[in-house]
């Protein structure tokens, strides 16, 4: 068990938690221009930890999971809103899932292809975020198709801006953004992914990883009632 007094001390022993936040995921968060703030899931549920815990909250915004990732070693973050990577769990302890995100593909107007599924075809490359949970699973899924690794979802933007490859993968949300920003490209039908988002820790953070997953599992409850 732990006391709330234990997890302060792991996750803002100097009175405020700072929480990494993947600005790339515009379905958990974004910025509101009316608002003046961030806004979305991701910033909602870190508002309300740290309503729980009485402490401030300072969102850390990051333009990828890659770089929220490459930041945990200068201990930039106490939290990180990120997909669960198993190949990390010596490093990371992530909470049960709070919401899962949607990734599909990105391609041109003229393309033949109009479902995810068909872009899964002899000679098609697809250009996909390095580090991304949903790049790991279409390695694992696509049985025709190529993957290219770009260095972030705006990266696999440019490979197929440029024609280098004939869709570009990422996270819906991100990718309706990008298709109303360039001109000539349009969403496939249906999705290839769907990912389970949770909230990390780092690994010795043991009271924290604790609060954390009792915290998810209310909050689970609490919006299957209604009341988040």
């Amino acid at each position: 068990m732990f006391t709330l007094d234990q997890v302060r001390s792991e996750i803002a022993p100097a009175g405020t938690i700072r929480a990494a936040v993947n600005m790339s995921n515009a379905a958990l968060i974004r910025w509101d221009e009316n608002a003046g703030a961030l806004v979305g899931p991701s910033a909602e549920i870190a508002d309300t930890i740290a309503h729980e815990l009485n402490r401030g909250l300072s969102l850390i915004r990051y333009g990828s999971a890659a770089d929220i990732l490459s930041a945990a070693d200068g201990g930039e973050w106490d939290i990180a809103f990120i997909a669960s990577d198993p190949s990390r769990t010596d490093r990371f302890s992530f909470s049960p899932p709070y919401i899962s995100v949607e990734a599909t593909y990105l391609v041109p107007v003229a393309s033949p292809y109009r479902t995810a599924d068909e872009l899964d075809s002899k000679g098609i490359r697809i250009a996909s975020a390095r580090s991304a949970a949903y790049t790991k699973q279409l390695e694992r899924t696509l049985k025709r198709a190529t993957v290219l690794h770009a260095d972030s979802p705006k990266a696999a933007l440019d490979f197929l801006a440029y024609r280098e490859c004939e869709a570009a993968a990422g996270l819906t949300e991100f990718l309706v953004n990008a298709s109303e920003q360039m001109e000539g490209f349009r969403i496939v039908d249906g999705v290839f992914s769907r990912i389970p988002q949770t909230i990390a820790v780092h690994k010795w953070a043991t009271n924290a990883s604790l609060f954390i997953a009792d915290f998810v599992q209310r909050l689970a409850t609490s919006t299957e009632q209604g009341d988040f």
